[in-house]
């Protein structure tokens, strides 16, 4: 932490003799808006960045304090003239009071803006609601005073030593003594803020700093300054305090009191007070030349990282391990001042100002993390940079690296040609590990810690910036000085492509062949292997780390996890037709539309183990199931290529390049059948519009076959007679029980199709459609069914009368008929239609049955005259055959 001139005046009077003008006092408006400025005999007011707002002369002698209230409405000054007078932001005078003595001090209460001012004989409040100042005698000098956090007491620092607490009524509530009496003069005190316990910091004229509880037990150990001091001062958000007095340097502690360093020095002159911006961001100091400066404070970032362990300093004294995928962090309290931190693998190295302190991981990888220390090498460095390995550490200053084993002791050094700018483990065994060396000649070394002879890889044209290798140790990154990036393969000693405007670069720890880098105006690009890189992701900061998906990305002092948007790289190699990379990429993390976009892809081109893979992460079954169903096939080799892409591209539902591959491999059937399973018939019709009559027979079958299984008789029925399946729609129409559509498919029919004539004619026939079905028969010139029909019908007469154009028949007709008669118990007259078809037996038979029946039923006239018809019978016979 350093400062950083921001501007700086040196306040001079024209009738005041120069070495008579000093700064004893400055103080902020609560939100920055003014800087107060106590200057000789006047206040002063500043905007933040410098300018002279406008000067207040209503003291008559040196102003010795000033402060703002909390609530920004008003401020007030002090001075040796024994005055106080409080102020409005618009330097409108409130109130003016007088002091036995010259005014020493000054606060406001933090809470109700009850102002307390200090002199050399006495105290006062003052606030809005009271009528009259209060005041109380003290029996010695107030160099210094401070309101608790809440408000409740006032802590006066005295000149014989003492440190007295009083209350809001100026009643005594506590007191304690500094060692050294009158020679420890408490010249500044304040109250510590934003802590849940009163915590008083003290810096005395014994020239020490020390930290006590409201009932003055001392929190720690003193510290010795080595000057008297003025002025101490906390940060707002009470981390850190400055002690500045007679000296020309601003002295920075952390609240626990451990010495940080030097804010500031060089200032050649006293610095009476500083004043911190209320957003900690910058500060103003006042010294007894008159010279008014303000600087901004610049925090360096002190951290390291490997793969996905972030270590880094906070407030200074503190290290934080952070695992940045989980998010698990560990402090570690040093207790001193961070100077350097080195991680590697299991090792942590942290640099104090008088020793190198060395923790090891021992926590497993899936427990909390946990550091204990390993070593302590009791030694001061002077090293800009510091690198641990498993069992040494590497030091870095200017030209020269020192490798040191973890007692201290020098193992080896190099000594190189130029000023070393940046150092990276590139992994090895335990104690052989390489370091790759940047130099700002721009060359880069290769050093192996068990050899002494290092060995250039590469160089650049400009000092080098930061580099990176990849994982298996055969490529490198370099960013130089002038923004270029330039990646080389160290095996083959080629360029593999460059780039400028970049800032920073690094390698995927989990994919050897990709790298991210960020661009000097914004954003971050993204290259795998040998292809450009897509457009740059938005994204500030700086890159330092990449793992998987996520980079790990340096914005200010923060570290940021940046998740990267490999779905466009991944598609990058699919249209180059590079799967296996592609599959590499999309194992990084994408989503599930692009696992799923992957397999579909991969399939498409046959990559059949690529596709499986990436459906494998998306669980989808089915399309597991299919893919080894293709896998079976490809195996066997059953099919063409073009086969198993169209049956890939029907399962994917693109059903028209399924159709097209089909056609290609001159299988048009298998498009016919994909389209008449799936029933889009207009595209299976569009499809074969150009084809072979046999296909469009086929595919009207096969539509003809889907009406039928929904339900569409008459549908199914016409498609089939369109497409000439004559007696497949028949069988249709009959089994609906259609006799006129049955009738009007016949009477369609020409001759030539006789056996679906016959189909029809004999579907009608069974239907007891014997009308229309006589009509076919006619139309076949069957006439023997025609008179059939008639028989069936019992239209005798009809049927007598078409049998005597067909003698042959006649008999068969009789027979019919007298069978007829006899169900009708028309015996005589079956008996006579049975003698004129010839069948004398069944004329007997029915007679002897007649006379038997009679008998057994006593009719024994009808029993005699059956008797009679069979003799006259039998004479019959005789007489024929003679």
């Amino acid at each position: 932490m350093r400062g950083v001139l921001k501007w700086v005046q040196k306040i001079e009077f024209p009738h005041i003799k120069d070495d008579q003008v000093s700064v004893h006092s400055l103080c902020y408006h609560p939100e920055g808006k003014q800087l107060v400025v106590a200057a000789g005999e006047r206040v002063l007011i500043y905007d933040p960045d410098g300018t002279l707002l406008n000067t207040l002369k209503a003291h008559k002698d040196v102003v010795n304090c000033v402060a703002y209230a909390r609530d920004g409405k008003k401020f007030a000054s002090g001075a040796v003239d024994k005055t106080v007078i409080v102020w409005t932001p618009q330097l409108e005078g409130l109130l003016k009071y007088s002091h036995n003595d010259s005014v020493q001090c000054m606060a406001f209460n933090p809470v109700s803006h009850q102002l307390a001012s200090c002199s050399h004989s006495d105290f006062a409040f003052w606030s809005a609601d009271q009528k009259a100042v209060q005041k109380y005698k003290i029996s010695t000098r107030v160099n210094s005073c401070s309101w608790t956090n809440d408000g409740q007491y006032l802590i006066l620092g005295l000149a014989n030593g003492s440190i007295s607490i009083r209350s809001k009524v100026g009643e005594e509530k506590g007191r304690f003594d500094r060692p050294g009496g009158s020679s420890s003069n408490v010249f500044s005190l304040q109250c510590c803020p934003m802590t849940s316990t009163d915590v008083i910091g003290v810096a005395d004229w014994g020239q020490t700093l020390s930290f006590h509880t409201l009932s003055g037990q001392m929190i720690g150990k003193e510290r010795a300054l080595g000057f008297d001091p003025l002025c101490l001062t906390y940060f707002p958000n009470g981390e850190y305090c400055i002690v500045s007095g007679c000296s020309d340097s601003l002295h920075l502690f952390t609240k626990e009191g451990i010495r940080l360093g030097i804010l500031g020095e060089g200032f050649k002159s006293w610095i009476w007070s500083v004043a911190i911006h209320p957003n900690g961001q910058s500060y103003t100091i006042g010294c007894q030349n008159g010279t008014v400066a303000c600087f901004n404070i610049v925090s360096s970032t002190v951290h390291a990282l490997y793969r996905e362990r972030y270590a880094f300093r906070e407030n200074m004294c503190d290290v934080i391990i952070q695992h940045l995928i989980s998010g698990q962090k560990v402090r570690i309290k040093c207790r001193d001042l961070v100077q350097k931190i080195a991680i590697y693998r299991n090792r942590l190295a942290v640099q104090l100002p008088e020793r190198v302190v060395l923790y090891e991981l021992s926590s497993g990888e899936e427990q909390p993390m946990h550091y204990k220390v390993k070593e302590k090498i009791q030694k001061k460095f002077d090293c800009s940079l510091l690198v641990v390995c498993a069992r040494h550490i590497v030091l870095c200053q200017e030209k020269r690296l020192q490798c040191l084993d973890f007692n201290g002791i020098l193992q080896r050094d190099w000594i190189m040609d130029s000023f070393i700018r940046y150092i990276k483990v590139s992994g090895g065994p335990a104690g052989r590990e390489g370091l790759l060396v940047g130099l700002k000649s721009g060359q880069v070394f290769r050093i192996f810690l068990d050899n002494s002879l290092p060995l250039m890889i590469t160089s650049v044209v400009s000092a080098v910036r930061c580099l990176d290798i990849n994982a298996n140790r055969t490529k490198i990154a370099v960013v130089d000085d002038t923004g270029r990036l330039v990646v080389r393969d160290i095996v083959s000693d080629t360029l593999l492509y460059q780039d400028t405007g970049v800032n920073s670069v690094t390698w995927n720890t989990h994919l050897d062949s990709m790298l991210c880098y960020t661009h000097t105006i914004g954003g971050l690009s993204i290259r795998v292997g040998s292809l450009p890189p897509r457009g740059p992701q938005n994204m500030l900061g700086v890159v330092v780390g990449l793992c998987g998906a996520t980079a790990f990305c340096l914005r200010g002092n923060v570290m940021h996890n940046i998740p990267l948007a490999l779905g466009a790289t991944m598609w990058q190699f699919v249209e180059a037709g590079l799967f296996d990379e592609a599959y590499q990429v999309a194992c990084l993390g994408v989503t599930p539309t692009d696992w799923e976009g992957l397999a579909q892809s991969a399939l498409e081109a046959l990559h059949l183990n690529i596709a499986r893979d990436a459906y494998v992460k998306v669980r989808n079954l089915p399309w597991l199931q299919f893919i080894d169903e293709l896998c079976e096939k490809q195996k066997r080799g059953e099919v063409p290529k073009e086969v198993l892409q169209g049956e890939s591209s029907a399962y994917a539902g693109k059903y028209k390049e399924a159709a097209r591959l089909f056609q290609k491999c001159n299988q048009p059937m298998r498009a016919l059948e994909m389209y008449t399973d799936l029933r889009m018939f207009d595209l299976a019709q569009e499809f074969i519009k150009d084809g072979s009559d046999e296909a469009k027979r086929e595919l009207v079958k096969k539509r003809a076959e889907w009406a039928y299984s929904v339900k569409e008789p008459r549908a199914a029925a016409e498609l089939l007679l369109s497409a000439g399946e004559h007696q497949r729609a028949i069988d249709i129409v009959a089994e609906q029980g259609w006799a006129d559509i049955l009738y009007d498919i016949g009477r369609r029919l020409s001759l030539s199709e006789r056996t679906s004539l016959e189909s029809v004619a004999f579907n009608l026939k069974q239907l007891k459609a014997l009308p229309l079905a006589a009509e076919i028969f006619k139309k076949l010139g069957d006439e023997a069914q025609v008179i059939q029909l008639h028989v069936e019908a019992r239209d005798w007469t009809e049927a007598f009368r078409l049998a005597e154009n067909i003698p042959e028949m006649l008999p068969t007709v009789n027979y019919q008929h007298a069978q007829w008669l006899a169900e009708s118990d028309k015996f005589i007259e079956a008996h006579e239609a049975y003698l004129k078809a010839g069948r004398l037996k069944d004329a007997n038979r029915l007679l002897k049955q007649l006379s038997t029946s009679a008998i057994e039923e006593e009719r024994f006239l009808d029993a005699s005259y059956f008797y009679w018809l069979l003799s006259k019978q039998y004479l019959d016979i005789y007489y024929k055959k003679e």
